[in-house]
């Protein structure tokens, strides 16, 4: 008789689960892609672009147009650091004719990536301009230091031949918003480590990983020097929202 009564309760309990489990995974779906069009990233980088977030149980579409080439990137490297995420599938089309790998606009766009997410050099007031494989920057920095901090920048870049930077040193000239410190969310951070590594000729080639915690980088993986651990510790201090890095990485 016990088990006969315990029939109902069983099939009550399976139902009551189905409908459960839809909802929780809708909850999770709509925290994702509001998470993703709230991130810093979205909101500061790819704001102008048109792009669309859909997520079915974890699993992320992204349609639509941006403006730049590394746009594309950017808005999958972030929505996939996002809580829930399990893939990403990246439909996003560039607007107009994508530049040929190599060519002086492929470049352009890894020279911008490469100042764009550092706080200590002013991209926002930067221009810049490549003709056979050699950079020329100009607009304004605010000291002497942050001028050559950006050509410094500027030359790791792979591909880069040389740098013309033209910038003026005007005192009166705005700094680069300092972000250390400021509530960025992880998601967004993360992803400007791992886009900022990558477009560096030093530590492109390096195999690491990036966690981020309440804007503290935890850095792993593998460097061939102690030289090149540092140099990625130096790099990723210096991205928009880092609060401070844990750089774990062995040295082969």
């Amino acid at each position: 008789m016990k088990a006969l009564h315990s029939i109902p309760v069983i099939m009550a309990a399976v139902v009551l689960l189905a409908f459960i489990v839809p909802v929780h995974a809708s909850q999770t779906d709509s925290r994702i892609e509001s998470s993703a069009r709230q991130s810093y990233v979205f909101q500061t980088y790819l704001q102008a672009d048109n792009i669309k977030i859909r997520s079915s149980d974890g699993a992320v579409t992204l349609t639509g147009i941006v403006l730049e080439n590394f746009h594309k990137s950017l808005a999958q490297e972030t929505v996939a650091g996002l809580p829930g995420v399990k893939s990403v599938d990246n439909r996003l089309v560039i607007k107009g004719a994508a530049p040929t790998v190599n060519s002086d606009a492929w470049l352009r766009d890894k020279v911008k990536v490469a100042l764009l997410f550092h706080s200590s050099v002013s991209s926002a007031t930067s221009e810049v301009t490549v003709k056979d494989g050699i950079i020329t920057v100009r607009g304004n920095a605010a000291t002497q230091a942050q001028k050559e901090l950006t050509t410094e920048y500027a030359k790791d870049v792979d591909g880069v031949k040389d740098v013309k930077n033209e910038m003026t040193v005007s005192m009166t000239s705005k700094k680069a918003p300092r972000t250390v410190g400021e509530k960025i969310d992880d998601a967004s951070i993360s992803a400007q480590v791992n886009m900022t590594l990558l477009n560096h000729r030093s530590t492109s080639a390096i195999n690491t990983t990036v966690k981020t915690n309440r804007g503290i980088v935890t850095v792993g993986g593998k460097a061939g020097t102690i030289a090149e651990k540092n140099l990625v510790t130096r790099l990723v201090r210096d991205i928009h929202g880092v609060t401070s890095v844990t750089n774990s990485m062995t040295i082969e």
